[in-house]
């Protein structure tokens, strides 16, 4: 099938992110491993020089905040998992237990995007089985994270609250499964409005990218403290504010 969009290169900026996670198989395993997905969201450096060719570009910012005193003994949630980077570096850096949720609605995207069917989750079980790891995947929604019964002392939100109809909600959903003293750890599309003004842009379908129409929302520095102060996360940290591939992120906790 010819792909709608090209699957870029990988590129020098991602494998840096990577080798955070440095897996380290053996050459025919990680050219198998690298081989038996068609598409893959998250660059992993799986040993011998081998490289998947994620298609997530620019996430080095969010490593900084990622270091052992955010893990270390620590429960994690990670919403949003996809390929399961986050999860597998969480787990890396000494997490005792870590969740990935995904819906996989992102098989759709995918295909919407650069033409190419991916069954969910194939990504996550990939590495997961490289790495022989215990992060527990659960195939779904993170507004239906209650579900799971459990709290935990970090959640990972990456690229999600700009792709829900209610922001509020899945805060919400998040602040109910933290621990006493938990936090979330947030990273979305940010806003070129002034980063005081209490009010959320607006996207339209295709803003962000042409063929992908769930983009909605994009958030000030205020906005972001008003909507976790509505569900009790009244501490917010923007972490950093950055440009990448021609649109704003903002790279927040909340607690």
């Amino acid at each position: 099938m010819t792909s709608v969009e090209l699957i870029p290169e990988t590129s020098a900026a991602e494998q840096l992110v990577a080798d955070a996670l440095a897996i380290e198989a053996s050459p025919d395993e990680a050219a198998r491993v690298s081989g038996s997905v068609p598409l893959w969201f998250h660059t992993f450096a799986l040993g011998a020089d081998v490289y998947t060719p994620g298609v997530a570009r620019d996430h080095g910012y969010r490593l900084g905040s990622l270091d052992l005193s955010r893990f270390e003994g620590k429960s994690v949630l990670d919403v949003g998992t996809f390929d399961g980077f986050y999860s597998f570096l969480a787990e890396r850096r000494g997490a005792t237990r870590v969740v990935g949720l995904d819906n996989e609605q992102y098989v759709d995207w995918v295909d919407a995007r650069f033409g190419v069917t991916l069954e969910g989750g194939a990504g996550f079980r990939a590495i997961a089985d490289l790495m022989g790891s215990r992060v527990e995947y659960h195939r779904m929604d993170a507004l239906d994270a209650r579900d799971l019964n459990e709290q935990f002392d970090v959640a990972l939100c990456f690229g999600i609250l700009h792709r829900v109809t209610d922001p509020v909600s899945l805060l919400q959903t998040l602040a109910d499964v933290l621990t006493p003293g938990g936090e979330v750890v947030l990273e979305t599309y940010g806003s070129r409005l002034a980063a005081d003004t209490p009010a959320i842009e607006v996207r339209e379908s295709g803003d962000v990218y042409k063929r992908d129409e769930f983009v909605y929302w994009g958030f000030p520095a205020e906005a972001l403290r008003r909507l976790g102060a509505i569900v009790g996360l009244n501490e917010v940290e923007v972490v950093d504010e950055v440009e990448i591939d021609g649109h704003p992120r903002i790279l927040a906790v909340l607690r």
